[in-house]
């Protein structure tokens, strides 16, 4: 897997450097809460090829937010269901990844992260054709004993990552 993020202002990074964006935004106003959200979109090319990206966005509660993303091309998809237990678990991969950096931040360094939670956002809703896999993508994450989301309000992966896909 790529492990180069792009930033929002197109900016290729590690994912350790993404890290330090995350912490480095998180103490810029230290007096606000967080919400770091990790979501992955897909759309099927051609030969059964899809077309992933993944998202980390941080989020100041009420005051905005940035984001960083990647793309990976994989193979072999001949359902959407397929497709979309992959982008929850490419989103597990990455959630795990992100957390455990955050949580060696917090361990390491005198001075701790502001207030913050996590989630991870899957681009499945009530309505659609998506609505038959809701419980299924929702235990996954919540086996893995994350904070799930779905649409509309996964926007880290039905509106973020959708618009690089």
């Amino acid at each position: 897997m790529d492990n180069k993020f792009n930033s929002s202002f197109g900016i290729s990074l590690s994912v350790d450097q993404v890290i330090d964006e995350v912490v480095r935004f998180m103490r810029d106003d230290a007096q606000s809460a967080y919400k770091i959200i990790i979501g992955t979109d897909s759309a099927l090319l051609r030969n059964n090829e899809a077309d992933f990206v993944m998202a980390v966005v941080i989020h100041r509660i009420g005051k905005g937010g940035r984001y960083f993303w990647r793309r990976i091309k994989l193979d072999k998809f001949f359902t959407l269901r397929d497709r979309i237990i992959r982008e929850v678990l490419l989103s597990l991969d990455l959630a795990k990844l992100v957390l455990e950096k955050l949580v060696n931040v917090e361990k390491n360094e005198a001075n701790t992260l502001p207030r913050w939670s996590f989630e991870i956002h899957a681009d499945v809703g009530e309505n659609g054709s998506t609505k038959v896999i809701i419980q299924e993508v929702v235990g996954m994450i919540r086996a893995h004993n994350f904070e799930a989301r779905i649409k509309p309000e996964s926007y880290a992966a039905s509106s973020v990552a959708d618009k690089h896909v």
